[in-house]
């Protein structure tokens, strides 16, 4: 039997792969937006099912994949803590094993990244990786067919991050290295994430680690952000003094080119890491970056199941 086609991290794949994902991405979303009645993907998953784990709660990707499945006319099946025997002590693995026997593909979003790979080792049916942690490769496969739809290939462009060094930041380094763009990273000293570079280093990588968001930003293509309370609230005064000072504000967007697109992945707390200005400015190409993870995540769902 052929192993499952898993998505599970993007420095797992090759930029051929890669590509072949957004090209399927962009065929997709390209055929609905002609308006056909009856677009040809509107049966590409029909008979099929997704089941998809939450184990932390969720927008964006909930509906993104719920919506993404049924317009290529496939099923979705949502499993929570409180819903399913996970929240009681069943093993990945035999959960894994078990909707291995109901379902064609399993979407799973989770703090422990250990989850992940334990239901990819025991499952007989696709993996994809809907955030852990410590990174989020469907979020990054948006992102990049956003910075392409505006701006054309991302190889030997610059990307700025500014703010904590998080799982979508993880998921920037490895993108960085598939898709051939320079990285700089801007984080307070004590989080800059100098276990990093090795890997970096290693792929022949171009990555810059810097405490000031303005050496990152200076002349970049595109500058990126997050949530500075991605890892809990318990810390939230702490950790709102230390990022402060990398706030995306318009005096730092200045700072890049005068065409850099901005990024957030959602959900934002305007005067936090990104003033009202920015990411409702003109520069701001949020709202699509948030409409291609349908798009991106139906590329990685044709992929997965072939």
């Amino acid at each position: 039997m052929p192993q499952p086609r898993h998505f599970l991290d993007i420095d797992r794949f090759d930029l051929t792969t890669l590509r072949r994902i957004l090209d399927l991405a962009g065929t997709i979303k390209s055929e609905r937006a002609n308006g056909r009645k009856r677009p040809k993907t509107a049966t590409l998953m029909r008979g099929r099912t997704l089941a998809m784990i939450f184990e932390k709660p969720s927008t964006r990707t909930r509906v993104s994949f719920e919506v993404g499945m049924k317009q290529l006319g496939g099923h979705v099946v949502v499993l929570t803590d409180s819903d399913s025997q996970l929240g009681r002590g069943e093993s990945m693995a035999d959960t894994a094993r078990v909707l291995s026997r109901y379902v064609d593909a399993i979407m799973i979003r989770t703090n422990d990244p250990q989850k992940l790979l334990d239901l990819a080792q025991h499952a007989a049916v696709p993996v994809i990786n809907g955030l852990t942690d410590t990174s989020h490769p469907c979020q990054l496969m948006a992102d990049v067919m956003t910075f392409e739809e505006h701006r054309g290939s991302i190889a030997g462009r610059t990307v700025a991050w500014t703010g904590d060094a998080n799982n979508v930041a993880r998921s920037w380094v490895h993108a960085s290295i598939r898709f051939g763009f320079r990285l700089r990273l801007a984080c307070p000293p004590a989080l800059l994430p100098f276990r990093w570079l090795d890997w970096v280093r290693a792929e022949g990588g171009d990555l810059m680690l810097t405490d000031r968001a303005e050496q990152a930003v200076e002349g970049a293509d595109l500058v990126v952000t997050d949530t500075w309370f991605s890892m809990g609230m318990k810390e939230a005064e702490k950790r709102h003094n230390e990022l402060a000072p990398y706030r995306v504000d318009a005096k730092l967007m200045a700072r890049a080119k005068a065409d850099a697109l901005f990024m957030h992945c959602l959900p934002a707390h305007r005067g936090q890491e990104v003033t009202a200005d920015v990411i409702d400015g003109p520069q701001s190409v949020v709202w699509d970056e948030a409409e291609n993870r349908l798009h991106a995540q139906k590329g990685i769902l044709a992929w997965c199941m072939g």
